[in-house]
């Protein structure tokens, strides 16, 4: 079964690899910091644009959204197996960059849903109670 959409994941992990050591390098730490992270938004964000101007056809895009919806997982395979503990030990910058990055995912979150148009859904306006075929 070919998957569509893997050189545009391609481009976007080594594009994340390379900005989270550059990251990791300005912040002192020589390791890669954010670069999965990193590269999911730029695959989000290239999907998004693509789309938008009508250069990505239907089955790159659904590759693209497998490899998107494949990625959650691998992030929470890899942050399940960093050290919590000796990271606290590094200073109180962890505890605030895990505050940070939940705060930021609420904002973006409840900005994403607000730009989503809203859909009329009229099955909870009589709760309990099966639709009427002849309104219909």
């Amino acid at each position: 079964m070919p998957i569509y959409g893997t050189a545009l994941l391609g481009i976007c992990h080594l594009l994340g690899i390379v900005l989270g050591d550059l990251l990791g390098t300005l912040l002192g730490v020589n390791t890669n910091v954010g670069g999965v992270g990193i590269a999911m938004i730029l695959l989000i964000s290239a999907r998004i644009c693509l789309h938008s101007q009508g250069k990505l056809n239907e089955t790159s895009e659904q590759g693209v959204h497998y490899w998107g919806a494949l990625y959650i997982p691998v992030v929470v395979a890899m942050a399940m197996q960093q050290n919590v503990v000796s990271a606290l030990k590094g200073g109180p910058i962890a505890i605030l960059a895990a505050f940070g990055s939940v705060l930021a995912c609420y904002f973006f979150v409840s900005v994403i849903n607000r730009t989503e148009p809203q859909q009329a859904d009229d099955t909870f306006v009589n709760p309990g109670k099966e639709p009427n075929p002849r309104h219909s």
